[in-house]
């Protein structure tokens, strides 16, 4: 079956060792060193290592090359093993070339499996943390950036995995990391994971991931993008150690119910065993273990609404407790960072407690949780926030990365600080965009596109109206009666006794209560896009629609789009694994796609992204072309490209002209030539072509939107957008 061109392939993990080499530049290989030396003890050749969860990759930035100075790409690979399994090793080496820009080869000829292979050294596993349960452990990876595309092939020594669907291969992975001269091809995903209650097998599981390692097995991804709710940990108030607590009736009792040791543990063993049951399910596993990550979180990655409930409530000690569990859990999983030596849950163990009098000394050593910590500040890509959040003692972790050779991108950590009147602090904003202006200045008009990652959509329809109805007076008589009889018990969540939708509208930007906030953010975001002449575009998740925003200076300013820093795309992309609202939500929120004005220059609206619904389905109303009720993520390539590098030509060998003129339209028009025929039929629906729309450095992006849930293969439609660069000549 092929869907817009694209054969749809059964995907199975592959088969690494018989992995073909491609010709590339010859020179001296540089080899594995010996890596057996370090903190901890290695890991034998004769006892198992014993993996619960992982290989997990994830994207730590690159350094370009400059002048005779090799550029350099930065990650790491996270395994968790059973305590006592002994510290894992790992070799990794180049499979379809042999390496250039390298120093002191260190011969080693068991890691050669033909005249192209090139190997480098990997260092010691880095212990994280341990407790009764596991063991996490890092290998930091560095590798140098070559005149081709790279493939990396890594091996973990000797591993046995504990879960038995666990492809055996498992112990073997590769990942692909972009020539010098290519930018990154991009996957972006949001909600991966099911609300509480959902049939997980009537929606097939994660199975549009098995759309995504289909796509990467045809024209492999450099990073997939984490928008928030990468795993849904709301079942700790259900089926977890929450569940007493949410059924106290009398909302003062809940607020000051104790967070003890007894409950606290509970917690972290419900969080810890959450996190090794996802990110071991397949597809999703081989997906982490293929491509490396970058993530911010969002409220499931932590539970339901948590920062959008009231002040009081969000105090409370449960709130604050299970804040710290998972954010230990966060870094550790999502981040491949130590969590923090002392909070709710890594407090120190002290031998002579009564609780504790019975435990052996390895027991006493693994509840202190020592680990090699690895300091914030050694986390080159983060941008750390100056206080602590308010509902959980940490500093934000934003974080800065260049993508390749002409993208970055900066993911704002908009959890970690929320309440329902904010989202990030103030100075925060001032953090982060001093951190891009002095990045983007560095790299002197070498970045031509800036990705901004966002938890929630920036450009989406106001929904005032409806907060005005769940907030009004006619809500207090249904609420009594549901605290007294339980009426309409489904309207109304068990935290807060608010309306459930409630945390949801307070969480978007267009809350009226965030106003002020988002206007600021965009028009600081604008400022950026004309000092460095720059293209900026959004990518947001949440809301379990797919559609498209976008920010445009006023066509009464007649300023063509390639000249215009006020043009910002929205790429809404939500959600990968949960299922998404009924056709009528998604008919409703088009309904409301109005010209919006920002401020005195800028207008903002969705575009009509969908012609058709996917395959044979019927899934919104013939009137809806901007929002879309199904399954979906993102592929976002560099523009203008032939087989992913840059060139400035088109597919035919004609770049498209921008145009060059004002449209003079509004935003309910297609306001450039990318943006003309957007849909099944655009040059970069399929996600492979380029579609040649502009010459080099705008973006192509491929919105893949699921067209069957009961099909467990995952088939998805495509539908494409051009997003061109920034001209010199900006308005």
């Amino acid at each position: 079956m092929a869907t817009n061109g694209v054969p749809q392939i059964n995907w199975a993990p592959p088969n690494l060792q018989s992995s073909q080499t491609s010709p590339s530049p010859s020179s001296a290989p540089f080899q594995q060193a010996n890596n057996s030396s370090g903190a901890h003890a290695s890991n034998g050749t004769t006892t198992p290592l014993e993996v619960l969860c992982g290989p997990l990759l994830n994207y730590k930035g690159m350094e370009v090359s400059q002048g005779r100075s090799p550029g350099v790409w930065r990650g790491s690979v996270l395994l968790v093993t059973k305590p006592g399994s002994g510290a894992p090793r790992m070799s990794i080496h180049c499979t379809n070339g042999a390496l250039k820009n390298v120093s002191s080869p260190q011969a080693n000829p068991s890691l050669q499996s033909s005249s192209h292979d090139s190997a480098i050294p990997v260092g010691p596993a880095v212990m994280l943390y341990e407790n009764l349960e596991c063991s996490f452990w890092k290998f930091k990876l560095e590798v140098p950036v070559q005149p081709f595309e790279a493939k990396w092939t890594y091996v973990i020594e000797n591993a046995r995995f504990l879960e038995e669907t666990r492809p055996r291969d498992r112990a073997r992975g590769e990942f692909y990391v972009p020539a010098e001269d290519q930018s990154m091809r991009m996957m972006f995903h949001s909600c991966n994971g099911f609300s509480v209650g959902t049939d997980e097998e009537a929606w097939s599981g994660p199975a549009l991931w098995n759309d995504v390692l289909r796509m990467h097995v045809q024209k492999p991804f450099h990073v997939m993008i984490g928008g928030g709710d990468q795993i849904y940990n709301d079942g700790v108030r259900v089926s977890g150690p929450l569940n007493a607590w949410t059924s106290i009736g009398n909302p003062i009792k809940r607020r000051w119910y104790p967070f003890d040791r007894d409950l606290r543990d509970r917690c972290d063993k419900f969080y810890l065993d959450n996190y090794v049951r996802w990110y071991s399910m397949e597809p999703f596993a081989t997906a982490n273990s293929q491509i490396p990550q970058i993530n911010i979180w969002d409220d499931h990655d932590i539970i339901d609404g948590f920062g959008s409930y009231t002040d009081d409530f969000m105090k409370c000690n449960v709130f604050l407790g299970i804040g710290g569990v998972a954010f230990k859990y966060y870094l550790l999983f999502q981040h491949h960072t130590a969590p923090p030596a002392k909070s709710f849950t890594s407090e120190e163990v002290d031998s002579d407690n009564e609780e504790h009098a019975d435990a052996t000394e390895r027991e006493l050593e693994m509840l202190k949780t020592k680990a090699n910590i690895e300091g914030i500040e050694e986390e080159p890509g983060w941008i750390l926030g100056k206080r602590p959040g308010p509902y959980i003692p940490e500093v934000s972790r934003s974080l800065y990365y260049q993508l390749g050779a002409r993208v970055a991108f900066v993911g704002i950590d908009a959890r970690t600080e929320r309440t329902r009147h904010q989202v990030n602090y103030d100075d925060t904003y001032k953090l982060i965009f001093d951190r891009v202006n002095l990045e983007l200045s560095n790299r002197r008009g070498e970045i031509k596109h800036l990705i901004v990652l966002l938890g929630i959509p920036i450009a989406y329809p106001r929904l005032i109206w409806l907060e005005n109805i769940l907030t009004s007076p006619i809500i207090g008589p249904i609420r009594f009666l549901n605290r007294r009889f339980g009426f309409a018990g489904g309207l109304f969540n068990r935290f807060d006794g608010q309306v459930d939708l409630l945390d949801d509208l307070d969480d978007h930007y267009t809350a009226r209560q965030h106003k002020g906030e988002r206007r600021g953010l965009i028009q600081m975001l604008q400022e950026i896009s004309k000092l460095n002449n720059v293209r900026i575009t959004i990518l947001g998740g949440d809301v379990h629609l797919g559609a498209v925003g976008r920010f445009y200076s006023k066509p009464k300013l007649n300023i063509p789009t390639e000249r215009d820093h006020r043009y910002m795309a929205n790429i809404i992309s939500s959600a990968i694994t949960n299922k998404p609202p009924p056709q009528a939500v998604a008919n409703l929120v088009a309904r409301r796609n109005k010209i919006h004005h920002l401020d005195h220059d800028t207008d903002e609206t969705l575009l009509n992204l969908f012609d058709r619904d996917p395959g044979n389905s019927t899934k919104t109303a013939a009137k809806n072309h901007c929002t879309m009720p199904s399954r979906n993520y993102a592929i976002v390539t560099e523009s203008g490209s032939d087989n992913g590098r840059a060139n400035g030509n088109a597919v035919n060998g004609q770049a498209r002209p921008v145009g060059g003129v004002a449209t003079g339209k509004d935003g309910h028009s297609s306001l450039h030539p990318g943006e003309e025929g957007a849909g099944t039929n655009h040059g970069a629906a399929s996600g492979f072509d380029t579609g040649g729309m502009f010459a080099a450095h705008g973006l192509d992006v491929s919105l893949r939107v699921e067209i069957d849930p009961s099909n467990r293969e995952g088939l998805t439609d495509g539908y494409g957008l051009s997003i061109p660069a920034m001209s010199r000549d900006v308005l």
